[in-house]
């Protein structure tokens, strides 16, 4: 490129979370940054969009080069609002997270941090969510500085296939504990939920969402397993949920 790229960054845990504030800072370096984030967490929303209220968002001033707007809506919004309203072109990538915590496996499907980045690719624009295994506000992101850098420069350089978009997930290790990166499916797992019933003290039942999280997975090539070994894994993406394997099954029994 003969030009600086230009690269949008988002979130889903709010614009001024530390993940986003270092990812914006990693992007400094490679690009010319526009930030839109919501501007409140909005972690678990998938790929919601606001329909029955309005959207407000605002130019806010904050260290470093790039622009940042704070949009009230979800992550998925933001990409659009940003497509629409702010960007002064195309971006040549769009960068979801530092997510604090993990969207491997099945919280993909969760995820707004993934959900910003796959409506990238519905606009067929390239596209990375990036996830750091530790749900700490004041994790340490500067371990996974050279790897989101070097991944970033890899896809400008050797852009993905049209629809795809990358779900990187790293472990939470020192820089130098990290043994490199795999290019990963996403593991075959789910949360195992309950909710948990309790009484206020006016007598009234609430529930708070509770569970653990099962990996059934044991090939060597799944996002978990890679995670737990030690390595980045990078799960690629479609926004196409067709089960085209099953198709022809399907017509036989259904068609008619």
């Amino acid at each position: 490129m003969t030009e600086k790229p230009l690269i949008l960054v988002t979130n889903d845990d709010g614009i001024t979370a530390p993940g986003v504030r270092h990812l914006t800072e990693f992007m400094n370096e490679i690009g010319d940054v526009i930030v839109v984030a919501p501007n409140s967490p909005q972690s678990g929303k998938g790929h919601a969009i606001t329909i029955n209220s309005t959207l407000m968002f605002e130019e806010i001033s904050l260290e470093g080069p790039q622009r940042d707007f704070s949009l009230g809506g979800t992550p998925v919004d933001c990409v659009k609002f940003a497509l629409d309203k702010i960007l002064p072109r195309r971006p040549d990538l769009v960068v979801s997270g530092i997510n604090h915590g993990a969207n491997s496996s099945i919280n993909v499907i969760y995820s707004g941090t993934m959900s910003a980045a796959v409506e990238a690719g519905v606009e067929g624009l390239q596209a990375i969510g990036f996830s750091l295994l530790d749900f700490s506000w004041d994790a340490d992101f500067l371990q996974a500085k050279k790897f989101i850098q070097s991944i970033v420069r890899r896809v400008l350089e050797n852009p993905l296939p049209k629809g795809v978009v990358l779900n990187v997930n790293i472990p939470k290790l020192p820089e130098n504990e990290i043994k490199g990166v795999k290019v990963c499916k996403q593991a075959d797992a789910k949360w195992e939920e309950n909710f948990d019933e309790r009484v206020n003290p006016h007598g009234k039942k609430y529930y708070w969402l509770t569970g653990y999280f099962n990996n059934m997975d044991e090939s060597a090539d799944a996002d978990e397993n890679a995670l737990s070994e030690g390595y980045i894994s990078i799960v690629p993406v479609k926004f196409d949920l067709t089960a085209y394997e099953h198709i022809g099954t399907l017509r036989q029994t259904l068609e008619f």
